[in-house]
């Protein structure tokens, strides 16, 4: 459990560029992506929201027991956002908010513009 004085976890926020149309306006390839990124590291998924655009492009969030994954497209400027937040109340997980944010941008093969790193 959650010591005092501990860093209660670890949030990422990125933005990202990427010139593949395809992967900034293919949700269903995403959510399948970000489900097996979810059993690859054994998070909890208790909510998830995501909202589809007339270009394609795509908002998703889902909630999870350890916090929350957001992204956020813009195949029209190239871009992708995206945030990762692990609380720390089980055990450290901050080296999984750095793997999953390098799988996101692996996924969406982008490059990042900036990287904000916030410890809670």
């Amino acid at each position: 459990m959650l010591q005092q004085g501990t860093i209660l976890g670890l949030h990422i926020l990125q933005t990202l560029t990427s010139s593949k149309i395809q992967k900034l306006t293919d949700y269903e390839s995403c959510h399948l992506f970000l489900d097996s990124l979810l059993l690859a590291n054994k998070l909890e998924k208790v909510g998830e929201s995501h909202f589809i655009f007339e270009n394609k492009s795509f908002t998703t969030a889902i909630c999870l027991k350890e916090s929350h994954i957001c992204i956020h497209t813009w195949p029209e400027i190239n871009r992708v956002t995206m945030d990762v937040y692990l609380c720390n109340y089980s055990g450290n997980n901050n080296q999984k908010v750095h793997d999953i944010s390098k799988e996101i941008a692996f996924f969406f093969e982008a490059e990042i513009v900036s990287s904000n790193e916030i410890y809670r």
